[in-house]
């Protein structure tokens, strides 16, 4: 029986132009025989953002959206508004998925798993296969990290998480060492030369947003420095899909990526919260590779 709800969602954050996640759930809802949209709703940082933000998870509340996914740079202000959060944003710091259950607003965090799900998707398709431990560099302190590093930490991997400013990597360390109830195999560096050259890191991952349309000429590596040997990069930006770091990594005969991957598969664990229904990862992964 088709599900007669017509299912209205979207994206809070800033900016939100570049998204290709109306793109995504739209094909999701149409595979999945449901009926609804995926709008952009560009809100500013706070202090600026906050009535804007209020205003859409009272619309939450109010059934005039079924749900809201969250990005840059409001993965931690939009928890004030929630009336919980799962057990794992709570940990992670970080929520990219609002919806109501049982009366209450929720806020969920599905990029661990997403990311860490195309990491080995990824992998995969090279003929890896990811160890059961191993050593990350991450680049970055914002919500993204923080998914990064709870996930690679939650399997086993030691991490070194580099951010332009240390006292934000250090920070963010120091959390995600509360959250695990762990003070080791987590350090925090400065993203330059004598912080991050020579880590023996088995993958890198780009978690900042640097690269981002419109800033397409930045890359989070500084110059001079040298890849790890056997490194693999994955860049969670996405658009564009061939990124500065991409091109700086291949260039230096580095395997590498974009986040297309993650953005699936953080996105059908959305699409599953909201409708409750199983996500058509098939049809959301063939949008992409037919481009």
């Amino acid at each position: 029986m088709r599900d007669p709800r017509f299912y209205r969602l979207g994206l809070i954050g800033w900016p939100v132009a570049h998204s290709l996640s109306p793109q995504l759930h739209e094909t999701a809802l149409r595979a999945g025989g449901l009926d609804g949209e995926y709008r952009l709703y560009p809100v500013p940082p706070p202090p600026e953002g906050v009535r804007a933000m209020e205003a859409l998870t009272q619309k939450i509340r109010a059934g005039e959206l079924a749900g809201l996914n969250v990005t840059i740079p409001h993965k931690r202000n939009i928890m004030g508004f929630l009336d919980e959060c799962s057990p794992l944003a709570r940990a992670v710091g970080a929520v990219n998925t609002l919806f109501m259950k049982d009366g209450r607003l929720l806020g969920d965090n599905t990029d661990v798993h997403g990311f860490w799900n195309d990491l080995n998707r990824w992998a995969g398709s090279m003929g890896r296969c990811l160890p059961a431990s191993g050593m990350a560099l991450v680049l970055g302190a914002g919500g993204a990290a923080r998914a990064a590093v709870y996930a690679l930490r939650m399997h086993g991997w030691t991490v070194v998480l580099a951010a332009r400013r240390q006292d934000a990597a250090e920070a963010l360390a120091k959390d995600m060492r509360a959250a695990l109830a762990s003070s080791a195999a987590l350090q925090a560096v400065p993203l330059d030369a004598k912080g991050i050259g020579g880590v023996p890191a088995t993958v890198v991952v780009n978690a900042s947003s640097a690269g981002m349309e419109p800033n397409v000429r930045e890359t989070p590596w500084p110059a001079g420095i040298a890849w790890p040997h056997g490194a693999v990069v994955y860049d969670m930006v996405y658009k564009p899909r061939c990124t500065a770091l991409i091109r700086q990594a291949r260039g230096a005969g580095v395997p590498a990526t974009h986040g297309l991957g993650m953005l699936v598969e953080q996105g059908a664990l959305s699409f599953e919260r909201w409708t409750g229904c199983p996500a058509p990862r098939a049809e959301m992964h063939q949008l992409f590779d037919k481009e």
